[in-house]
């Protein structure tokens, strides 16, 4: 069977930049996107696209089958922020759309599928320095409740159906292309925008609350990267801990200012703080390194210069 990739979910943060990214890599004609609406015009521009719904199981396996579909990346999600305003369309959307993938596989409709989990899985009981792959996982959001449960589902459909599935626990992802959608750490983007617009900043997390952080082209890359790893490789059929760097709104701050000496930030903490604080700090992806390879390339200050370099234009 030929590679025919499906991305559900495709004008999301993540799916806009990995559409673009294997389009590049496999050929425009052999990445199918999909989304719930249309997306920013150079997606659209750059290859076929399905207006579809997640949570429309029918509407999935007739894309499936009428693009002989070999792969399917798994990006629609409701993310923290928004599924706490809206817990059951959160849950509904999170897990419906994982299932019937996850059945199109075990009826061998397609043969490989890539689902997302986050570090949100993890809760206010778990260590928060380096913490594990395997450890305590007692989430306190209805976002980290869909991800916990949807990582024991695609661990159950490999070992009781076989279905070929991988997923990375995505820590907060920082783009400059695409706007934030939804999610706790979106502060570390809008950061971004606010000191090249206003010169100053409210964040809605205090001073001290580090998480976990990715530039979005090291994400990409390590979601390419277990897709096309080997099949024996992929020893964690649940999630794979996945870090890049850890920082609070005060270093990145700090890497603000050695371009933009007059960045200013306060603080406000909202609801969001709560969420955040029952997150991590520190992952430890050493079993990801060691199964396929897995290695993060861009530090804070890298990041922030390419964030202010590629954003000045809009401001």
């Amino acid at each position: 069977m030929k590679k025919r990739i499906l991305i559900i979910g495709a004008c999301g943060q993540i799916g806009t930049e990995l559409t673009m990214y294997l389009r590049q890599e496999f050929g425009s004609h052999k990445v199918i996107a999909s989304d719930i609406r249309e997306g920013e015009e150079e997606l659209m521009n750059s290859g076929p696209f399905e207006i579809l719904d997640a949570t429309n199981y029918e509407a999935i396996q007739e894309v499936v089958i009428r693009y002989e579909i070999s792969e399917v990346y798994l990006m629609a999600a409701m993310l923290s922020a928004t599924a706490e305003k809206f817990p059951m369309r959160g849950w509904n959307l999170n897990m419906d759309s994982l299932f019937h993938v996850l059945n199109l596989a075990k009826d061998k409709k397609v043969e490989k599928i890539f689902w997302p989990s986050s570090i949100a899985v993890f809760g206010p009981t778990t260590p928060k320095n380096n913490t594990p792959q395997h450890t305590i996982m007692e989430p306190s959001t209805v976002y980290g409740i869909s991800k916990q449960t949807g990582e024991r589902w695609c661990e159950y459909y490999n070992k009781r159906y076989g279905v070929d599935v991988r997923s990375i626990r995505y820590p907060g992802l920082i783009s400059y292309k695409t706007l934030p959608g939804g999610g706790t750490t979106d502060y570390a983007v809008d950061i971004y925008h606010k000191a090249l617009k206003h010169k100053q900043y409210v964040s809605f997390l205090n001073a001290e609350t580090t998480l976990p952080m990715m530039f979005m082209d090291d994400a990409i890359r390590a979601t390419v990267s277990i897709m096309e790893a080997d099949k024996e490789d992929i020893k964690i059929r649940s999630s794979y801990n996945l870090a890049g760097m850890s920082f609070d709104p005060e270093e990145v701050t700090e890497s603000i200012k050695k371009h933009i000496p007059e960045f200013k930030i306060s603080y406000e903490p909202d609801f969001r703080q709560d969420i955040a604080d029952s997150w991590p700090q520190s992952i430890d992806d050493s079993e990801a390194r060691k199964d396929w390879g897995w290695e993060s390339k861009v530090s804070l200050d890298e990041m922030t210069e390419i964030m202010l370099t590629n954003l000045k234009d809009k401001y």
